[in-house]
């Protein structure tokens, strides 16, 4: 039996997913996104010793990028037509991340026509949170149905 297909928000939600899974440097993360309602975005990540530092625990990049990721894509499930952009983003680490799984949990904070604020928290496997993030996101002049991996069939 064939699934029902996505309409209105749901297929956005799925065409953003299938737009995050197409972005060349998510070839570089053990990673999934996830959008289960408007502007709120879960992304599951893979940690291995590829992204430490010379200390054994997992590099500052690795951090903006899980948290960037989950609020732009809490922020862009909001919006239907344009793609967001980054323009400000703020860094909380309050502890090292080592090896296992990480999810980042993004939640769009406010802002409905250019500007969005979101924020997003990373939990280790223990379900304890390692960091936290907050964002200023700006729509873009790109119509997201023209990027590849944009699917909203």
């Amino acid at each position: 039996m064939t699934p029902p297909e996505a309409t209105g928000a749901q297929a956005h939600f799925r065409a953003l997913e299938a737009l995050y899974a197409a972005a060349p440097i998510n070839q570089l993360f053990e990673s999934v996104l996830e959008i289960p309602e408007p502007g709120i975005a879960r992304i599951r990540f893979q940690v291995d010793a590829r992204f430490f530092h010379a200390a054994g625990a997992a590099h500052g990049t690795s951090y903006f990028k899980m948290l960037d990721d989950a609020a732009f894509y809490a922020a862009n499930s909001l919006i239907t037509d344009r793609f967001l952009l980054t323009t400000q983003f703020n860094l909380l680490l309050t502890k090292p991340l080592s090896e296992g799984p990480v999810v980042a949990e993004g939640r769009w904070v406010s802002g409905q026509r250019r500007v969005f604020v979101a924020e997003a928290r990373l939990v280790d496997a223990s379900g304890e949170e390692v960091a936290r993030g907050t964002g200023t996101f700006m729509r873009s002049r790109i119509p997201l149905a023209s990027l590849p991996g944009y699917r909203s069939e």
